[in-house]
């Protein structure tokens, strides 16, 4: 039995399975889009408030530091994507990796925690970037109805119309063809990228050199819990992290890392792009430079506009605008930060449709859902499925206490990819590599050890769920995915077995 859950599919076959004419994806991204679906996807609202929050609660004007250091992190996570988006162009990112590295059972966990992810990410994506959208219609004069504007707004009922209608919108979008949803996220990364540097630029003019003292703060030693909500290492360990000083800076790398995720959905586009062993570590780690870079720059900007003691905790850039006499750029900062969401959100939902097309079409999920539109050659069938749930997800679900998972999910993928190339640099010597990630299996290790440090950190809470929704998958696989593997099928059949194919599966 273990030989049949650790089966792994050759690089060769996962490419021929592209070329099939139902289940073929246009190819029609280049570098530069998908440099643009990076920055748009990983610049969200942390960088108008996650910055100034990290620096008043964990590392002070040393939070530039912080946002260093996960770029650094992510940076080791980025060149394991870009060998394998490289040497295997094929939609499905992380879950396709590990089915050619690792075997189905690790792939079928990967994706189906990726399909969460993605899931969550989008719809929460989506609330945020309503709250957004209704705060500037209240400014305008504009209100919506207690029950149609939040999902806690009346008695009993509530239904977020905007969040909803944003992921329908989007969706319309995204099976209409990926080169529009190209073409509207540039235009929208644009603007918001527009927004980003206006900030930086005028915030540079109120800075005080101040504030930057003291650099690093004191340390201040953090009280270890012991309920659900405390981080897991503390529960094992009795060990708690330390706020300011040079540990305090780890520890608020820890959070920031948060603001990067993102740079991974790019690898979900492989199959899409026109020249993928150039193009896709052009856009995963180019995407990452420029994102770190602006990051950076904004949380030097914030600290240096107001001591980083009197920042707040919910608009901490708006706030520091309105501290030196300029607050009609919180309005600014908040369209830009509405602006940029929908990028977010967009991208996410791609990422998503792209790794259930792709368990769909190894047979893991119904083939149903792997046949492409005939005229727009896009996952029409996921993409409205997924879209439809999705949007009622945002309009009714309370999704905050669920935040964490998106962030679990991802950290998972990124071990699961280190490992991947390690394993299949052994396995598969032979393949032609157009981008090789350097010092393996140092660089993978690091990463592994990087992400996992930075799992122990989220609350055990969520790793519960986690467990629970990975229980889920493991049942749904034995029932549906491993009975109708094609991978699994076409070996029966190699050795001689007649395979009748199950009823209702599409071919």
């Amino acid at each position: 039995m273990s030989s049949t859950l650790f089966r792994t599919k050759k690089v060769e076959q996962s490419i021929l399975d592209t070329e099939e004419p139902e289940h073929a994806l246009k190819k029609s991204l280049s570098a530069l889009d998908l440099t643009v679906f990076g920055v748009g996807v990983i610049i969200g609202t942390g960088i108008f408030v996650l910055t100034g929050t990290v620096a008043k609660n964990n590392a002070g004007p040393a939070v530039a530091l912080a946002f260093i250091a996960a770029g650094v992190a992510c940076a080791l996570a980025a060149l394991c994507y870009a060998e394998f988006a490289s040497t295997l162009p094929v939609a499905g990112s992380a879950y396709t990796f590990s089915y050619a590295s690792l075997g189905e059972l690790p792939a079928w966990i990967i994706g189906w925690d990726l399909v969460l992810e993605f899931a969550l990410g989008t719809a929460v994506v989506a609330v945020g970037w309503s709250g957004y959208v209704a705060s500037l219609m209240d400014n305008a004069g504009w209100h919506l109805p207690d029950a149609l504007g939040s999902r806690d707004g009346a008695d009993g009922f509530g239904f977020d119309i905007l969040a909803a209608a944003l992921v329908l919108v989007l969706t319309a979008i995204l099976v209409l063809g990926t080169k529009l949803s190209a073409r509207v996220t540039s235009v929208v990364v644009a603007i918001k990228v527009t927004v980003v540097l206006t900030v930086i630029i005028a915030g540079a003019f109120f800075i005080k050199g101040d504030n930057y003292d003291p650099f690093v703060p004191k340390a201040q030693p953090v009280d270890a819990g012991d309920s659900l909500d405390a981080p897991l290492i503390q529960l094992i360990f009795g060990w708690a992290p330390s706020n300011f000083g040079v540990m305090g800076i780890f520890t608020a790398a820890s959070v920031v890392f948060f603001a990067f995720i993102g740079f991974d959905v790019v690898a979900t586009a492989a199959e899409e792009t026109k020249n993928p062993q150039r193009d896709m570590p052009r856009g995963i780690i180019g995407s990452l430079i420029i994102c770190t870079v602006l990051y950076v720059a904004v949380s030097i900007v914030v600290t240096g506009m107001q001591h980083y003691t009197d920042l707040s905790i919910t608009a901490p850039l708006a706030d520091a605008f309105k501290a030196t006499g300029h607050p009609w750029f919180a309005g600014f900062i908040s369209f830009g930060a509405a602006v940029g969401l929908t990028t977010v959100c967009m991208i996410l939902l791609l990422g998503q449709t792209r790794v259930f097309f792709a368990m769909s079409r190894d047979g893991l999920l119904p083939r149903f859902f792997s046949q492409v539109h005939p005229r727009f050659k896009t996952p029409h069938r996921p993409t409205i499925l997924l879209g439809v749930l999705i949007a009622i997800l945002a309009g009714f679900t309370p999704l905050s206490e669920l935040a964490e998972l998106v962030n679990i999910g991802t950290l998972f993928a990124f071990v699961v990819v280190a490992i991947g190339v390690i394993i299949l640099r052994r396995t598969r010597p032979d393949l032609h590599r157009a981008f090789r990630t350097p010092w393996v299996p140092v660089i993978p290790i690091l990463s592994v050890c990087a992400s996992l440090w930075l799992m122990l950190n989220l609350p055990a809470e969520t790793w519960l769920r986690f467990a629970l929704w990975m229980a889920a998958g493991f049942v749904v696989y034995f029932l549906y995915g491993r009975g109708h593997s094609r991978l699994g099928r076409a070996q029966e059949t190699s050795v001689g077995q007649v395979v009748q194919p199950p009823r209702g599966d599409a071919e």
